[in-house]
């Protein structure tokens, strides 16, 4: 080779030399722009290997996540929101299920970037809460957490009174007792809606942290209907103790029939709807047990009652002292042993003259049996012009001797 020759060969591997510097820098024969003739760069969208940020755009956010409840939390309330929220992705899959393998149904947000529970939870159970999380790549993330209900010490019933579908007088408070102390009353009372078709309004009032009764100003209207809708299950008592139940109590009201019984004229009257329906001589309790006074609500009756003198504190030896007799015709108005029913035959001469029962209000066989046969629970006797105190709110429904605006405060 020639000098001329090697140095014109020289020149050439320079040049290549300079112009794969200039393609692999960004030169003339670079790659072009996305859209152009020319492929770009792979995206980070495009594939699953990138993870941090490179020469590849966009970068791809991380999926942030927000469940609820937290892993492993205890206690939870069975009707808390059971939740799942990502951002930067899309939720693929949840699975919700006890430990006593029932599944939890769910749904998931238009956006898909949501689910929640559809239903309430039970109590005193494990939740295995399995979900499938995709970024904006389609990279899945699967995720198990865990947490358990409410316990069964924990979970508050109630009974009420009156059952559902009852009829009764229109003197019948409604009455809920709570199967453990309620302390957050505001709450509990906000979830219990009472309505009824005469458009009474009434107010509730706490005889003790587990009962609480409800009832209007004034007997409510003959022939109306009461309903009472407890929405009760997930409400915090207070103390951890939460309420376990719904429940919906209808109560119809049949006709006022309001009785007075005056145990100085000796006399038992009857109104029913405001008409005189009938009127009775009868004997009441003496000096030594005078029957309670005010109002007092008929509660259960029985065709034939047995009474002892030794449930209420008398031996034998007491002048008062009557051993064990049966009744009939009895109506109870009182626990603690107060009744309407036809006087003992030893009693009969002193109907309408005198008062000499422990506290019953004896009537002739007539009138007793005309009183059970009309009159029934929730129906109410006006008890005047004797010496005993009110009957103790626990003793029956003294609702209607507490003056009103003491009762709704």
């Amino acid at each position: 080779m020639t000098a001329r020759e090697h140095r014109t060969n020289t020149r050439k591997m320079v040049l290549l030399g300079t112009l794969c510097l200039l393609a692999a820098g960004g030169g003339v024969f670079a790659a072009v722009a996305p859209g152009s003739g020319r492929a770009a760069f792979e995206s980070e969208a495009g594939t699953a290997e990138r993870s941090t940020p490179g020469l590849a755009a966009p970068v791809v956010a991380p999926v942030q996540l927000a469940a609820s409840p937290a892993d492993g939390a205890q206690q939870v309330n069975p009707a808390a929101p059971v939740s799942l929220r990502v951002t930067n992705g899309s939720v693929e899959r949840v699975a919700l299920t006890a430990s006593d393998g029932e599944a939890v149904e769910g749904n998931l947000s238009p956006d898909g970037t949501g689910w929640s529970a559809a239903g309430p939870l039970q109590f005193n159970s494990s939740y295995t809460y399995s979900f499938v999380v995709a970024d904006a790549a389609g990279r899945k993330t699967n995720s198990t957490r865990t947490f358990t209900t409410v316990s069964t010490a924990n979970e508050a019933d109630a009974a009420v009174y009156p059952l559902d579908g009852m009829k009764v007088g229109v003197a019948q408070p409604l009455q809920i007792t709570f199967s453990e102390p309620v302390l957050n009353k505001d709450a509990v009372e906000k979830a219990i809606k009472v309505s009824s078709t005469s458009g009474q309004a009434g107010a509730f009032h706490w005889f003790s942290d587990n009962m609480v009764r409800y009832r209007a100003e004034n007997f409510w209207t003959a022939n109306s209907t009461v309903t009472m809708d407890m929405q009760l299950f997930g409400v915090d008592f207070g103390h951890g103790q939460i309420g376990n139940f719904n429940k919906k109590v209808t109560v119809h009201i049949g006709d006022k029939k309001v009785a007075v019984a005056d145990a100085t004229a000796h006399t038992f009257s009857v109104s029913v709807n405001d008409k005189p329906a009938g009127s009775w001589p009868a004997t009441m309790g003496d000096t030594r047990f005078p029957s309670a006074r005010g109002f007092l609500v008929f509660m259960e009756k029985y065709r034939v009652e047995h009474m002892s003198a030794s449930s209420i504190g008398l031996k034998p030896g007491d002048p008062a002292y009557y051993g064990e007799l049966d009744v009939i015709y009895a109506t109870r108005l009182t626990p603690s042993g107060e009744f309407i029913h036809q006087a003992t035959d030893s009693a009969m001469p002193y109907i309408g003259v005198t008062n000499l029962s422990h506290g019953c209000i004896g009537l002739a066989a007539e009138s007793a049996k005309w009183v059970f046969d009309n009159m029934t629970t929730g129906d109410v006797v006006q008890v005047v012009n004797t010496e005993g105190e009110n009957a103790n709110f626990d003793d029956g429904f003294g609702d209607w001797n507490i003056p009103w605006a003491q009762y709704a405060n």
